[in-house]
């Protein structure tokens, strides 16, 4: 190979492993078909004019995203040349931090990790952190155009505000330190009042906060830890970190809503205000009954969420615990628990559900068991080829030679160490739930109907796809958006829990 030809492929190499590269060029993707998006969405063709709003929207994200094509440009010219991306290419981002006016989620996170050239693990919890409270501040604030809010709105509003306050802090601090750092003790109560303000939902700081304990606890230790390692994984995977995000940000705006949002305005009929288009006021428009479907998407979130982890984590515990019996005593024990979970695994999940709910009515508590039961057989066997390979290993020889009994082996020893394919499993199954959940509800067999829940929403938006299309657009984005979040986090588990695919 020639000189010229091995520089080509060493510089391939460099932009391929490099993650600011590798972000940046997902962040001006994504911003260019957003920026897209908006343009065909900017001229009403019906009353042949543009919509003032979204061509405002469009030249603000066509402005990020020239920058962005430029920054992109710039890493990559910097890493053939050099091999490093310059100080003066990582200035150029402090700008894209201004995207976060217009809600560009990619470019900010990408803007984050290009200016910081060594990231720790707390860095990037941080920056998740300030991103999804300013993103819960920012939807819950469009309240503020409503009619009329809830009592409660102005006194969570401060609250969320101060809590911004304290993860901008936070962010700083974490940035000044890197992997050869001491971390100082009252950093343990900075960590404590981050797991308090986790409340709101925010997960992100609720992991940040473990993240800094365990950190401090470890100082001075040379030893390999799964967390971080875990999460060095997972951290560069641009579309995993940003499911990430958008689940997280789901369930903190579901529990924020509870005190910014009014309920009535999602199920109380307003017939003033029947089929409005979107506006300030109705950022979604209305329904037919004059509700606001942003303040319902919202709603329906809580029970999206619900019913798609409920009814997961129900037949990983009694699956998980099924298989790992099965699976450590073999024989009769096998045969008789493998035999009844595949009768229950010949009838399809979907038609059992619409028997249970037919038999025993239509509620959130008998959806749930009945997406529940029949996922059972399925963990039950991903845990039961684990147990079996478990099994092999000599730590459980050696737990039977130390006097363990059965039970200890298997809860203490088996089963933590055959949990890794059944937190992938369960992570990409999730998302077939919420499709099941809203399909349950679309055929009335679901969610009570006066329950605002994303499935409901999009069969009333159905009847309107010719005159009031949003109505079923926006609740579908909604269903689409979520399976993808957790879909792409369990793609990015499974590589980062992988030992086969882990980078030498």
């Amino acid at each position: 190979m020639t000189k010229s030809g091995s520089l080509t492929q060493e510089a391939r190499f460099r932009l391929k492993s490099s993650s600011e590269y590798s972000q940046a060029s997902f962040a001006w993707v994504t911003s260019l078909l957003l920026t897209v998006l908006l343009l065909f969405n900017s001229y009403d063709l019906g009353r042949q004019e543009f919509r003032p709003f979204l061509l405002t929207a469009l030249f603000i994200y066509l402005f990020f995203t020239i920058i962005q094509s430029v920054l992109m440009l710039l890493i990559r010219k910097d890493l053939i040349r050099h091999g490093h991306v310059s100080a003066s290419t990582r200035r150029v981002a402090w700008i894209q931090l201004l995207a976060i006016c217009s809600g560009n989620i990619f470019i900010v996170t990408a803007a984050f990790h290009l200016i910081k050239k060594a990231k720790q693990v707390e860095y990037t919890f941080a920056v998740y952190m300030l991103l999804t409270q300013l993103f819960v501040i920012g939807v819950s604030a469009l309240n503020m155009f409503k009619p009329y809010v809830s009592d409660t709105f102005f006194p969570a509003m401060a609250a969320l505000l101060l809590i911004l306050v304290i993860d901008l802090v936070v962010l700083i601090i974490v940035a000044q330190y890197t992997a050869a750092s001491i971390i100082p003790r009252w950093m343990m109560g900075v960590s404590i009042l981050l797991i308090l303000t986790s409340v709101t939902g925010n997960v992100f700081a609720l992991l940040l906060g473990i993240s800094i304990i365990g950190r401090y606890r470890r100082q001075g230790k040379q030893k390999s830890n799964f967390w971080n390692d875990l999460w060095d994984r997972l951290a560069p995977n641009v579309t995993a970190m940003s499911g990430m995000f958008f689940i997280i940000f789901l369930f903190s705006i579901s529990i924020c809503s509870f005190f910014t949002f009014d309920y009535s305005m999602a199920v109380e009929n307003n017939y003033s205000a029947l089929l409005q288009p979107p506006s300030l006021a109705y950022p979604l428009g209305t329904d037919d009954f004059g509700r606001c479907l942003f303040s319902r998407i919202v709603f329906g979130a809580r029970i999206s969420l619900i019913v798609g982890c409920l009814s997961t984590i129900i037949p990983v515990i009694i699956g998980g615990v099924l298989g790992a019996f099965s699976g450590f005593y073999g024989r009769h024990t096998d045969n008789i628990i493998m035999r009844l979970l595949d009768v229950l695994y010949a009838i399809p999940g979907i038609l059992l559900a619409i028997a249970i709910i037919a038999a025993f009515g239509a509620n959130t508590v008998n959806l749930i068991l009945a997406l529940s039961l029949g996922s059972i057989p399925t963990y039950a066997r991903t845990m039961r080829a684990s147990v079996l390979y478990v099994s092999t290993f000599e730590f459980v020889e050696a737990a039977r030679a130390l006097g363990y009994n059965n039970r200890s082996i298997i809860f203490k020893h088996i089963i933590p160490n055959s949990l890794a394919p059944m937190i992938i499993k369960s992570t990409l199954t999730i998302g077939g739930a919420v499709i099941a959940t809203s399909s349950l509800s679309y055929l009335g067999l679901g969610v009570e109907p006066h329950i605002p829940e994303w499935g409901n929403i999009l069969k009333l938006g159905s009847t309107y796809l010719e005159t009031h299309s949003y109505l079923a657009i926006y609740p579908g984005l909604a269903i689409i958006l979520l399976v993808l979040s957790f879909n792409f986090l369990g793609d990015g588990l499974r590589d980062a829990l992988d030992p086969k695919l882990e980078k030498a």
